[in-house]
């Protein structure tokens, strides 16, 4: 292209120029519902086929449909029948279906279910649709003129039940996005008539929580609910519903989260158990048919159905979240509202359609009053009516002939001049000028109606109430607290075993199963290492690790690598990142943190801490003041209750005690108190307990209260001795 022809365009007045009127256009006339609860597709489609006869005829070709809407949806006869097959009964995508089907339309919670070709299926309106087109021809609504001007449509449908909350709608457009749950049709005509009475009512006392065509269970949140009432923003949790198969041992979900679909489910269940996520499901399949949804999945014996599908629910599509986000067109304007300033705006509305309507019914009946009035003028003298007729010579002169021979108007002349030769009787007559005073009543009733909005409310309340009985059904999702569910974390998913840990005096440690270590027992490690300590417990217990600078490790046993004991095991250096002359010098393995932590010092002091001192809310993995660092550590031990222990000094004293002696201390970092006492500056060499010692008399070292300086070690009690012994 040269320079010549070259235009120059400022971004700013192009967007203007042609997005916005573009983005407009699908916020206004395409992707956001308004106030009567319908897209611009879903009106003319019904609408069409009100038209078409199709709410007392029987059942057209859907493609019959499809070609009749295009007079005013100017689009492809796909998009326009897929929104026929969203507003089918057969689809099971909404609460309360507009139009009544025969054929396969898929279903919604199937992504891969399609819906027949629309030759083969057949529609017509769901008898509630009496209720959305309810004296559309009385002037309820504006009509506008369709794209090419030929034909007339409204531009809302005055429906009587606050359709706007009883079916789910998505839309997206440009910058915004509408999506819109559905409510129970009786809860939302109870929380409208009580809405009607009183203003400030409380709406979830009435409207209990969003109830979708899927069923289901909604897991119900006081503040996720109140949000989206308040505010019309926010979320709710969906979950499926399932039985239990005892003598097949399987599990039959038929009732899944309107969220997604059966095959998202299956495919997720599937890679879980792929992924080694979920080992207790042998098979799944899809068993849906006729009578409805069926998701089968075959368990291993002796599975624990209970908690394999709280584990799903977590990692499934099982549960699923619905975001709600109340956007709606309120006079051609986009406005987020909650569930009261909805059900203002549609009582605005419907007021609003019912005036018009007495409008329109006043204007008609004071029509006919004028034309009474009129007959009843040649009541009078029916034979001058008669002879005037027959007079006239010019039949364009009849009308004025009357008007002049009556006193009466033009529009009079010509009814009176239009009536039956065999109706010019007086018994006719009399008949017909008799209905005057019941006009003038019902003209003066609904003139009452009119101006007063109290009684146009009464209107709306007696109607809500027949809709509600009617049309109204159970709810479908039930409602469950979320006090009722139990809260699944990851470790839920972690499998527990029983194993073995050893600790080696150069800062390795060995995570070994049992089953693995019955079957190569030998142990590798390195020279001039060598074990010092032993402990049996469990995959998902928590596991402290005490080192020599008064510090604690917190580690969950499952996050330690398994090993064989051919191999050396995990290095705690690198893994807890421990300073370079620290080392680890306990463990202690716990599930409940009951018990306490026994620590004996070089001066004879003795500290009990509670292990629940070291228990913390949150995940930290590191404690400082593990201990008290004021003397240095001669032994520590964990004891789930008291016991007997032994205590050596430094100059052949022995001491028994119970630790019941020593009071327990939520302080970590505590000294303790004094158990034994120095005598010519002894101090605490050893503590074992009493149970792996055989003193003959134990007795005679025991005092009667601690701290002692106890009793010098008997000669036959002497460990060699001892060993002598028992060789």
């Amino acid at each position: 292209m040269s320079d010549k022809n070259k235009v120059e365009q400022k971004i700013v007045e192009t967007l203007e120029k042609n997005y916005m009127p573009y983005a407009m256009s699908v916020i206004v006339s395409r992707a956001i519902p308004e106030i009567d609860g319908f897209k611009p597709s879903h009106r003319k489609l019904l609408f069409t086929m009100y038209k078409m006869g199709l709410l007392t005829g029987n059942r057209t070709k859907s493609a019959n449909v499809v070609g009749q809407t295009m007079k005013l949806n100017p689009h492809g006869d796909m998009a326009i029948y897929e929104t026929l097959v969203r507003l089918t009964r057969g689809n099971d995508a909404l609460l309360l279906p507009y139009i009544d089907s025969k054929g396969n339309f898929g279903k919604q919670y199937s992504r891969d279910m399609r819906f027949a070709a629309p030759r083969y299926t057949e529609v017509k309106l769901d008898k509630v649709c009496e209720e959305l087109f309810k004296d559309l021809e009385k002037n309820t609504v504006d009509f506008i003129d369709n794209y090419d001007g030929t034909i007339k449509e409204p531009t809302l449908l005055p429906t009587t039940y606050p359709n706007i909350l009883v079916n789910a709608n998505q839309g997206i457009a440009v910058g915004m996005a509408s999506n819109i749950c559905s409510f129970n049709l009786r809860e939302v005509c109870e929380t409208t008539v009580q809405y009607l009475n009183d203003e400030n009512v409380n709406i979830s006392y009435f409207l209990k929580a969003p109830d979708l065509s899927s069923g289901g269970q909604l897991i119900y949140v006081d503040k996720d609910i109140n949000d989206i009432y308040n505010t019309g923003r926010g979320s709710f949790k969906l979950r499926a519903k399932y039985n239990y198969d005892k003598e097949n041992n399987c599990v039959e979900i038929y009732e899944i989260p309107y969220t997604t679909t059966t095959e998202s489910i299956i495919d997720s269940i599937i890679d879980s158990v792929k992924d080694g996520k979920i080992k207790d499901i042998t098979d799944v399949r899809d068993e849906t048919d006729l009578s409805g949804l069926k998701i089968t999945l075959d368990l291993k014996r002796n599975t624990d159905y209970e908690a394999l599908m709280n584990k799903l629910y977590k990692i499934t599509p099982l549960q699923d979240t619905f975001s709600c986000n109340f956007n709606f067109l309120v006079n051609g304007r986009p406005r987020v509202m909650g569930i009261r300033e909805i059900l203002r705006e549609w009582t605005f509305f419907r007021i609003d359609c019912i005036k018009r309507q007495t409008l329109f019914d006043i204007s008609k009946k004071k029509d006919k009053l004028h034309l009474l009035l009129g007959l009843k003028k040649i009541l009078l003298d029916i034979d001058k009516a008669i002879k005037i007729i027959r007079e006239t010579e010019n039949d364009a002169l009849v009308i004025p002939n009357l008007m002049e021979g009556f006193v009466i108007d033009q529009i009079q002349s010509e009814f009176i001049a239009e009536i039956k030769l065999r109706n010019l009787n007086k018994e006719y007559i009399l008949n017909r000028v008799s209905e005057i005073d019941n006009l003038n009543k019902e003209i003066e009733e609904l003139t009452s109606i009119y101006n007063d909005e109290k009684k146009i409310r009464k209107i709306i309340i007696k109607q809500l109430n027949e809709i509600g009985k009617k049309y109204g059904s159970d709810r479908r999702t039930e409602i469950i607290n979320e006090d009722h569910i139990e809260e699944i974390t990851n470790e839920h998913f972690i499998e527990d075993y029983n194993l073995r840990l050893f600790l080696t005096d150069h800062n390795y440690l060995k995570k070994i199963p049992l089953t693995s270590l019955r079957s190569s027992p030998e142990h590798k490690i390195k020279d001039e290492d060598f074990i010092i300590q032993e402990l049996e417990t469990h995959n998902k217990a928590d596991l402290l690790l005490f080192s020599n600078k008064s510090t604690v490790y917190k580690v969950k046993i499952y996050e330690i690598n398994d090993c064989k004991a051919s191999s050396l095991g995990e290095y705690l250096t690198n893994i807890l990142q421990l300073e370079p002359d620290e080392k680890v010098i306990s463990l202690v393995a716990t599930d409940n943190y009951k018990g306490y932590m026994m620590f004996f010092f070089e001066n004879g002091k003795g500290a009990k801490i509670d292990l629940s001192s070291y228990a913390t809310k949150t995940n930290r993995k590191k404690l400082a003041n593990a201990y008290s660092d004021m003397s240095p550590l001669i032994n520590m031990m964990y004891i789930e209750e008291d016991l007997d222990l032994v205590a050596y000094s430094s100059i052949d004293k022995v001491l028994v005690f119970n630790t019941s002696g020593i009071n327990s201390k939520t302080t970590r970092d505590s000294q303790g108190v004094q158990v034994l006492l120095s005598k010519k500056g002894s101090t605490l060499t050893k503590i074992t307990k009493l149970s792996q010692i055989k003193f003959s008399d134990p007795d005679y070292y025991r005092p009667k209260n601690i701290p002692a300086i106890g009793c010098y070690l008997k000669d036959e009690d002497r460990e060699d001795y001892q060993i002598k012994l028992n060789i």
